[in-house]
């Protein structure tokens, strides 16, 4: 398992085909194993690597409390896709003989496990407390229609449309999309959105959608109508 080299191109383009059907490099929520790998990287991945870059951004906004999230950070090599050696330059390659050892290990294993499995178990009793909680009701939706500009005519607009997709959140749904023109050769990506309002609103997508700083000049709402 690994990225390859997380320092260069290739791995961070591992990095980015790993993370396009994942939020995280481990379960459902920020833990150590994403702290491990960002902490790997020497500078934020490119803006055509919009999984690598969404992922990037959102570990780095956990800085100030990256020491409290869950798990227990492993070596590079035990995270990331099969059939991928890790070659980080700092990083220990995992060896047999180190996983050999680790299965002889009479106390750090025991305790990794136990922290593991303590994680696990307080997010499952998280979670059905949250679904215990919720009383049927009708969940307020809307559904937006969206501008997104980019800087010029020569943007392009099938990477910026991949990189607007590429933002993942509960409560959002992409729908369909069109290129507008807007004058002198320049093309707007008008894009539907339905969301649910008590989890996703205007500002937040503007916020992430304008994080792709290469491809976005701005975004608006072209039309918003409840549900």
């Amino acid at each position: 398992m690994g990225f390859g080299d997380l320092k260069s191109a290739s791995g961070l383009k591992v990095l980015n085909d790993f993370l396009s059907d994942r939020s995280y490099i481990e379960g459902y929520v920020p833990s150590q194993a994403d702290v491990a790998v960002f902490e790997a990287i020497s500078a934020p991945p490119p803006a055509d690597l919009c999984h690598a870059v969404r992922w990037y951004n959102h570990i780095r906004s956990y800085q100030s409390e990256k020491s409290s999230l869950p798990g227990v950070k492993k070596p590079l090599g035990q995270y990331g896709p099969l059939g991928v050696a890790d070659t980080t330059s700092g990083s220990a390659p995992t060896t047999a003989k180190d996983e050999d050892d680790d299965d002889i290990d009479l106390f750090g294993s025991d305790e990794e496990e136990d922290a593991e499995a303590t994680r696990l178990k307080e997010e499952r009793l998280a979670a059905y407390a949250a679904k215990k909680s919720k009383k049927p009701a009708v969940i307020a939706k809307s559904s937006i229609l969206l501008d997104v500009k980019p800087w010029d005519d020569e943007t392009d607009m099938a990477k910026l449309e991949e990189c607007v997709r590429s933002i993942q959140m509960d409560g959002l749904v992409w729908g369909q999309s069109k290129l507008v023109p807007v004058g002198y050769g320049i093309k707007k990506l008008q894009i539907n959105c339905v969301v649910e309002d008590d989890k996703v609103g205007t500002d937040i997508l503007e916020e992430k959608i304008t994080e792709f700083e290469d491809f976005v000049q701005s975004m608006d709402v072209a039309a918003f109508n409840k549900i």
